[in-house]
């Protein structure tokens, strides 16, 4: 069932959005040459509880930390730890606070120093991507049609698609229904209604799609170990088309 959330439920949503963001903000200063993920994971932390709020993912399912930090071939659900970054790195870090019993969720990857003209165009496609999809949310338009419009981008520069993993619903759980595919057959899926709120998050390898779990039985990694990228927005659907609840207001959108 998909949950449509009220305009108070929108507001404590709105706020956990403003963390996460903020918390993004920090740690985009903080990505540099030297610094471990273990640090930025007491970064993100340390902001997240001084605005009133928890990590959502600390001990979620037994994740031991507030953020998840997955370097170069590393998709997703990386440990934060001893790991120092170096330069030409890229750094996908995923943040989740809960505010009032709601989540706000967002995943951004960053460039250590300076990167790869390839590297920098997996970033730039992984953003437009989501920006791609987003620009189509509206009242009464299909949800897959959402997953074609990433798809298209990420194809069309000669990426690859993760399949494994997809987008989902939010809200006073962390995953809600509706999964959200990064592919799929515009025109169908459940049609988007006022209330929704959606985490919409592409996931994209230079090489191909295909990826594999380490042992920790947590962090995925690409199987042909090329560079992956991965951005996610919380976006809730308006009568007249979509907000992003996990920017901050000065921000501009791609």
């Amino acid at each position: 069932m998909i949950i449509c959330k009220s305009e108070m439920e929108l507001r404590y949503m709105r706020e956990a959005g403003r963390i996460v963001a903020e918390t993004h903000r920090l740690m985009a200063a903080a990505v540099k040459p030297g610094i471990t993920t273990g640090e930025l994971d007491a970064i993100a932390e340390k902001y997240i509880r001084s605005q009133g709020a928890t990590p959502s993912f600390k001990g979620y399912n037994g994740f031991p930390s507030s953020i998840c930090a997955s370097v170069n071939d590393e998709l997703v659900h990386g440990f934060p730890g001893s790991r120092k970054l170096n330069e030409g790195d890229i750094i996908s870090i995923d943040i989740g606070a809960q505010y009032e019993g709601y989540h706000g969720d967002s995943a951004w990857t960053y460039g250590v120093g300076t990167v790869t003209p390839e590297v920098q165009r997996l970033l730039n496609v992984t953003e437009e991507s989501l920006y791609a999809g987003l620009a189509l949310i509206k009242p009464d338009v299909r949800l897959y049609t959402i997953s074609h419009a990433i798809q298209k981008v990420i194809e069309a520069a000669g990426f690859s698609v993760v399949r494994e993993y997809v987008g989902h619903g939010i809200g006073a759980e962390l995953h809600e229904e509706p999964q959200i595919p990064n592919y799929g057959i515009p025109d169908r899926g459940p049609r988007l209604k006022p209330g929704m709120v959606l985490a919409i998050e592409p996931m994209v390898n230079i090489g191909e799609r295909y990826v594999r779990t380490l042992e920790d039985n947590w962090t995925v990694v690409t199987q042909d170990s090329t560079w992956c990228a991965h951005f996610e927005h919380t976006v809730a659907v308006t009568e007249d088309g979509f907000e992003i609840l996990t920017i901050l207001p000065q921000q501009t959108e791609a």
